[in-house]
């Protein structure tokens, strides 16, 4: 496993409710998976990957949970460009 040093930027992750606590109203393939919360933080103690873990966010809360990621990005995007809306708001009005 690998070791990370305490003061590291890290992501944990926490299972908030396993599948039996779910609501049942849930759609079915919803509620056969935990809820479960992503959180990026600093490592207060020296940690390994996989392993329970303490962080304190960047507000002050410390957390615990299963240590995920380090040096945690941003992966999502808004899609590709739609070449219309690009001039949208610089045409002048008739």
């Amino acid at each position: 496993m690998t070791q990370v040093k305490a003061g590291t930027w890290v992501e944990i992750e926490k299972i908030l409710l396993t599948p039996e606590q779910r609501a049942p109203t849930l759609p079915e393939d919803t509620k056969q998976v935990p809820y479960v919360l992503n959180v990026s933080g600093f490592l207060l103690e020296d940690a390994e990957l996989g392993s329970p873990a303490r962080i304190r966010t960047l507000i002050g809360r410390e957390l615990e949970g299963t240590l995920k990621t380090v040096n945690p990005s941003y992966a999502h995007s808004f899609g590709e460009v739609v070449p219309e809306l690009l001039t949208i708001g610089l045409e002048e009005e008739a």
